[in-house]
């Protein structure tokens, strides 16, 4: 159902706590061959930021990670202290940093003539490229930790290392920032944050690298540091992968039998008694998965991609029954039983299975091979035989030969199941070459000149600040993210717009709204579009928004769509509900959707909690497959939440008065109101047409406070309290 279940179950008596578990992995052996003599950067794993030695900050002020590249601050001399031991000389100033016992906690600073005690270190090296550094002085490890804040100094006081205690390094000027054109047969630099694996490497270091991960990200729900684990093609055995947030598993084979991982891949639950409501930002791609135990857990809420995996055994998508919110799966194959358990709603769209369990309040199955018997409204499933049309995700992938590029799927109409039934999925691979890979150093203008030079994008992991839009003016243009790569506006602008241009993919990105108010995040094509991309349409997979929540963010629109013949596959757009800068009056945002252009088919629409219409949809011919909306816990009295006179709250699904045609199927509104007292007339507003058609609706109240009226116009009658009464309907018009 939602993003911040917590406080809903609260509300219906039943208290969670946040689970702190802080997974450390030993240290490895000291790297024998220190880079002695070199000057270096180093790079902090936990926000992927540049550790700087800033004199402007005061002589003595401590080593920071905090810098987008790496200059003149950010750069330290190697030097062989004895007994295996290094020094670190800062590069600006020729002081070398010290670990000093003498202040709390203490801090790096760089402001030393020369070596002693608390400015030994040993370097300790975990694979190719990172290390983690142990302080002589007191024998604890250097940390960058973000309890303490973005901009908190560098601590030596961990008696064991892990994620937040291991970093990049990199020699200057022999490990450059990489010339964007990657030729054939080479490794592309994906940037610090995406880790390789091969299946020549050990287990052990694989698995020390994916435990340094989730110690930072496990608890990471509003964190900045992004992560992708990249395995190519082979078997890798006995591995344990949890999949914290804004990590994302990606094989890179031909189809997922080509990267196979013999071990435990799952999702825990974020919150206490197995709560997995807040389970967000993580996702897994391109693998075969043969579950230890036989069972794979992914326990997951919103803005979790599931694409193109195949589960040798079954899959439970809860954690002991403990509640879980809302999920997409799509071109998957589960050799076994999909269990959805407590699930409140799901889409399964092209995916296949031995058979599914489960059912809750709205589960909608698309183009799926065996869909479970029964049907709506007992048990909750809307069951649509055939896709009409899509174009699955682009993906990452490399050949034999060590050749990389990105594959793009044929487009397909009226499909059950699989791509990948015959082996790779049918369609054309772009070579690496003619993508640029963006890093978050990167500027806007320096991205918009490889779009207009003809590039596809390709963003790497991390959180971009733009201050200027991105835009993708060219026809079959294709921009992936990786790792939940954020783009986030700063000066009130759009953080991207795409021209009314046949072929376009967006996929892989979460859109983060700034400080100032964006009239709109993401538009697809300009205000007034009208040409036919009925051939070659526009494609959106896996875009999600987000207005507050990591920080306060004001968005007037966050999605609007006004090329025809656009396809949207799977969005979540959220106005936050808790986190950093949330209230009524901080992380303002109207709308979530507006959809203007004709024939716009969605797949999975979750959008919550926006201040009037969740969705307004002003286009003819539209069709929506699956849609989830919380509506504003928030509003503060019901005087100021009407859209019209006499008309409580504004409908969180709208298809505007002028609309003559549109479809949907498998719709769930839910209240969750904090104030006493609010009430929403109507859960779907449409016009009474019989080419405006809606099947499958359900509206429910969480909470104590208020309700909805109806669920469709003045059709279905009012919801109660604490979930004791979710009215339903099948057809409207009947």
């Amino acid at each position: 159902m939602d993003t911040h279940f917590w406080r809903k179950l609260a509300a219906v008596g039943l208290a969670c706590s946040i689970l702190f578990t802080f997974i450390t992995a030993a240290p490895q052996a000291a790297f024998a061959a220190a880079p002695l003599g070199q000057t270096i950067w180093l790079r902090a794993m936990s926000s992927g930021k540049y550790v700087s030695a800033d004199a402007n900050r005061g002589a003595n002020s401590p080593l920071v990670a905090d810098r987008d590249a790496a200059n003149g601050w950010e750069q330290f001399q190697v030097v062989d202290a004895g007994n295996g031991y290094i020094g670190l000389r800062a590069l600006a100033t020729g002081k070398f940093v010290s670990a000093d016992q003498n202040f709390a906690n203490t801090p790096l600073v760089a402001d030393r003539n020369t070596i002693s005690g608390w400015e030994q270190f040993q370097w300790v090296d975990v694979t190719a490229g990172q290390v983690q550094l142990r302080s002589i002085g007191n024998n604890n490890f250097v940390s960058s930790d973000l309890n303490l804040g973005t901009h908190a100094p560098l601590v030596a006081n961990r008696p064991t290392a892990s994620g937040w205690e291991t970093f990049n390094w990199g020699v200057v000027g022999v490990n450059p920032t990489p010339n964007p054109t990657t030729p054939p047969g080479t490794t592309p630099d994906f940037g610090p944050n995406v880790l390789m694996f091969d299946p020549s490497m050990s287990t052990a270091s694989i698995q020390t690298q994916i435990n340094n991960v989730y110690a930072i990200q496990q608890n990471s729900q509003f964190g900045s540091a992004r992560y992708t684990l990249m395995f190519k093609p082979g078997t890798y055995n006995g591995l344990n992968i949890p999949v914290g947030f804004y990590t994302q598993l990606l094989g890179v084979g031909a189809s997922p039998d080509s990267v196979n991982i013999n071990g435990s891949v799952y999702s825990n639950a974020y919150l206490g008694n197995d709560n997995a409501t807040c389970n967000f930002w993580r996702g897994a791609e391109g693998l075969a998965i043969t579950p230890s135990n036989g069972t794979m857990q992914w326990a997951v809420s919103q803005a979790v991609p599931f694409r193109r995996m195949h589960i040798r055994g079954n899959m439970k998508l809860n954690q002991n029954n403990g509640w879980s919110s809302g999920g997409w799966m799509a071109d998957v194959l589960v050799d076994g039983n999909v269990n959805s358990g407590t699930q409140q709603q799901w889409i399964s769209r092209n995916t296949q299975w031995g058979s599914w369990t489960g059912s809750n309040w709205n589960m909608v199955f698309v183009g799926v091979t065996n869909p479970p018997a029964g049907s709506w409204p007992n048990p909750p499933y809307t069951k649509v035989a055939q896709t009409p049309i899509v174009r699955e995700k682009p993906f990452v992938t490399v050949d034999a030969a060590g050749n990389w590029g990105v594959r793009v799927p044929s487009l397909r109409t009226n499909s059950t199941g699989i791509t990948w039934a015959g082996g790779s999925t049918p369609g054309t691979t772009i070579a690496m070459s003619q993508f640029f890979i963006a890093k978050p150093s990167d500027s806007a203008a320096t991205i918009n000149a490889q779009l207009a030079a003809g590039k596809h994008l390709l963003f790497t992991p991390g959180i971009y600040a733009l201050n200027d839009t991105i835009r993708v003016n060219n026809p079959n243009t294709v921009v992936l993210g990786l790792g939940f790569a954020t783009l986030r506006p700063t000066t009130g602008l759009a953080a991207m717009t795409v021209a009314d241009v046949d072929g376009v993919t967006i996929a892989g990105l979460l859109f983060d709204a700034g400080l100032i108010n964006s009239p709109v995040l993401l538009e697809v094509g300009p205000n007034g579009s009208n040409a036919s991309h009925a051939d070659n349409p526009i494609v959106l997979h896996d875009v999600i928004f987000r207005v507050g929540g990591a920080a306060a963010g004001k968005a007037s629109t966050s999605f609007r769509i006004n090329s025809h013949d656009t396809i949207v596959d799977h969005t979540w757009v959220w106005r936050a509900d808790h986190g950093d800068g949330v209230a009524w009056n901080s992380n303002t945002g109207a709308n979530g959707v507006i959809v203007n252009g004709n024939n716009v088919t969605i797949y999975g629409l979750f959008v919550e909690h926006y201040q009037q219409y969740q969705v307004l949809w002003q286009g003819n011919g539209g069709r929506v497959y699956f849609y989830q909306s919380e509506i504003p816990y928030d509003p503060p009295t019901q005087d100021s939440w009407r859209s019209a006179a006499g008309v409580n709250g504004w409908a969180s699904y709208k298809v505007a008065d002028n609309v003559t045609s549109h479809e949907a199927w498998g719709l769930g509104i839910y209240s969750v109101f904090t104030n006493p007292n609010i009430w929403l007339t109507r859960a779907i507003e449409a016009p009474n047409n019989p080419n405006v058609r809606f099947h499958n609706m359900i509206s429910v109240a969480i909470g104590a406070n208020g309700g909805i009226s109806n669920v469709i116009n003045n059709t279905g009658g009012s919801t109660q309290p604490n979930v004791t009464y979710t009215p339903k309907v099948t057809n409207y018009p009947n």
